[in-house]
């Protein structure tokens, strides 16, 4: 049996299609059932569904053979897996935002110590420190965009994707870390003792993505 680890959202229905591309049909929608192992199509594969940051533990630790996961989510939990393939979905962006009034390019050029909120810490730390940048760093799990408007931070690192959000709290995006997709993360013992079904997969994988 082959375990695919997935999250909800928006990374399961633009994984749906590279699913089909390689003859896999998964049978229920995650909305509509409270199941949290799903089956497909295909006999020996099935798909469990977790959250997000979780998907780099599950296949690290033998609980899903594969599995889809952000980029963000790997640069802060994502070592030992082989990452074969940018699937090129849930694009998004990491990047900088501060309130509008804040003078970001100063406070970075002046070498001032700047507050910055997310939960991407390990980026955001070896982002600021490529530049040169002092940050104190503070970690949030959700509403980033009020650590700047209550005074906690000067600035963000979070994902953007329209910038919608940004722009609706009084915020401005001031600096693009890195553009931010999908990666096919494969646990290597799997790899050893799977090799033929799930090289098989990867390939598909990849034919669908092309």
């Amino acid at each position: 049996m082959i375990t695919l680890a997935l999250s909800k959202g928006r990374i399961f229905d633009d994984t749906l299609p590279l699913l089909r591309a390689a003859g896999i049909e998964v049978l229920e929608d995650p909305e509509k059932s409270r199941k949290l192992i799903i089956g497909t199509s295909r006999p020996d594969v099935r798909v469990v569904l977790v959250r997000a940051t979780d998907v780099p533990t599950y296949v690290a630790h033998g609980g899903a053979d594969l599995g889809v996961a952000g980029l963000d989510v790997l640069l802060e939990n994502g070592e030992g897996l082989y990452r074969p393939l940018d699937l090129k979905i849930a694009r998004c962006r990491m990047s900088v935002a501060t309130r509008a009034d804040f003078d970001y390019r100063a406070a970075v050029t002046q070498g001032s110590r700047i507050r910055v909120a997310t939960k991407y810490t390990q980026t955001a730390r070896e982002h600021f420190a490529a530049k040169g940048v002092h940050v104190d760093l503070i970690k949030l799990y959700g509403s980033m965009e009020l650590a700047p408007l209550t005074g906690l931070a000067d600035a963000i690192v979070d994902l953007v994707s329209t910038g919608k959000t940004l722009v609706a709290n009084h915020l401005v995006e001031v600096e693009q870390i890195m553009e931010i997709s999908a990666r096919l993360v494969v646990n290597p013992a799997s790899l050893k003792l799977r090799r033929e079904p799930l090289r098989a997969l990867i390939d598909a994988f990849e034919r669908a993505v092309a």
